[in-house]
């Protein structure tokens, strides 16, 4: 069975957070490239999977999931041994879904305005 494929850019924070989840995982993704330059994020092919152009998108066996905080849960689903970095205590696990939406609402949100 082919490795789960990882549309990606290299400089995206949203990619960097999947890349840092795959290497604390011990996995393999596929990578691959958009280039934005070129518009591959609108190529009709990628669309198909990505309606809403989003990167990182993640496709596993036909399986496709974009959003980098929804990707991590489910690699972390998948592939982890333990529950050590998505806990199942309900306590634990609010925290770090508190910490991923500051992430996106906040911090991501500032970054790109200033960009």
């Amino acid at each position: 069975m082919a490795p789960p494929k990882l549309y990606m850019i290299d400089l995206s924070p949203p990619v960097r957070t999947v890349l840092l989840t795959e290497k604390a995982l011990g996995i393999t993704l596929d990578h691959k490239i958009v280039t934005f330059t070129k518009q591959e994020q609108l190529a009709p092919d990628f669309l198909r999977l990505s309606p809403q152009h989003t990167i990182p998108t993640l496709v596993d066996n036909g399986y496709v999931i974009w959003d980098s905080h929804a990707i991590i849960a489910y690699l972390i689903g998948k592939y982890a041994n333990d529950d050590s970095l998505y806990p199942k205590h309900y306590e634990k696990r609010a925290t770090i879904d508190q910490r991923l939406s500051f992430d996106s609402e906040v911090v991501f949100h500032n970054i790109r305005n200033i960009l």
